[in-house]
């Protein structure tokens, strides 16, 4: 299986239905035309490490950042383009799942252990519809909630929906960002494409003049310290992935719990946990009550929508 975004993908291992993910490897989305190059370029290595072991998969799962329920596949933030019956052909498969990247992580979900998440305050695992957002190279949302029949997936492009302003400052950042887009979805600046934007927007709106940054330069400075802007980016950043969160949770109903996955949070260490996330989380007025019974966590394993395209091979199989 593999988890492909726009900047890397992933790709796992598995032996048997409830086996762990094994022969792990991360590949550049961009070093490759199209996906059946990368699968291609993963097997030739995994065949190099199990010698006579090694079996050509009869099955696949491929979870894309993108829409993922079309005759042709086209990732959002990147250039693959695909279509998937001509992907399982090419590659000689018995069976191709093609899920969105945030289904396949919602998916894992159920299955995460204490080791792969740290909590906002206590680790209390509630029952109920479960959500995931993550911030990596755009922004992904999804839900998965139990049935009868077991954990069904909840496939969303919620990421794009309208971001909304929690106070003055992020309103005056908001209308400023308008002038640019004539739509600010929540990806717009909550996401690897959307810090250097709102890095701009926190420059103009404080008065300052700042050079353009990427992402990961945004991130450093403001960690390293000393860069006033960039501090303040962090700051405001936590604080609207929080109030998005809340949101979430109150639009899927996710009394199990909202967690927080993708590649940006984790780097932030402390300073996620010490911002105002989780106070703009709970900030809902009447429904504060709602928001603080249900829990918050990072998801510190970044390998764990392997583990959810695996379930949902298993499922499909079943």
């Amino acid at each position: 299986m593999a988890d492909a975004g726009g900047t890397n993908v992933r790709f796992g291992w598995v032996t048997d239905s409830g086996c762990e993910v094994q022969h792990v490897h991360k590949l550049t989305v961009a070093h490759y035309a199209q996906p059946a190059l990368a699968v291609r370029a993963y097997l030739d290595r995994l065949s190099a490490t199990l010698g006579s072991e090694f079996r050509m998969p009869r099955w696949a799962a491929l979870a894309v950042a993108t829409a993922a329920d079309r005759d042709i596949v086209e990732l959002t933030n990147s250039r693959w383009r695909f279509s998937p019956a001509a992907l399982r052909d090419e590659l000689g498969l018995d069976g191709l799942l093609v899920l969105n990247d945030f289904e396949a992580l919602a998916l894992a979900l159920p299955r995460l252990r204490p080791s792969q998440l740290r909590y906002h305050g206590a680790a209390i695992r509630l029952p109920g519809t479960l959500a995931v957002i993550g911030p990596g190279t755009g922004l992904g949302v999804s839900g998965v909630a139990r049935s009868s029949t077991g954990w069904l997936p909840v496939a969303s492009e919620g990421g794009h929906a309208t971001l909304a302003s929690g106070d003055d400052f992020e309103s005056a950042l908001l209308q400023h960002v308008r002038r640019q887009f004539e739509h600010v979805s929540a990806e717009r600046l909550l996401s690897g494409i959307g810090l250097p934007v709102l890095h701009g927007a926190v420059a103009a709106v404080l008065g300052v003049a700042v050079e353009p940054l990427a992402a990961e330069a945004v991130v450093e400075r403001a960690l390293a310290g000393g860069d006033v802007v960039c501090d303040r980016v962090l700051d405001v950043f936590c604080a609207l992935l929080g109030g998005f969160a809340g949101n979430v949770a109150l639009t899927l109903g996710a009394r199990g719990g909202v967690f927080i996955g993708g590649g940006i949070v984790p780097r932030l260490g402390e300073r996620f946990f010490a911002s105002r996330f989780r106070e703009r989380f709970e900030a809902k007025g009447r429904l504060r009550p709602y928001l603080e019974a249900i829990p918050t966590a990072l998801i510190t394993d970044t390998l764990a929508a392997l583990d959810g395209a695996a379930m949902a091979i298993e499922q499909r199989r079943a």
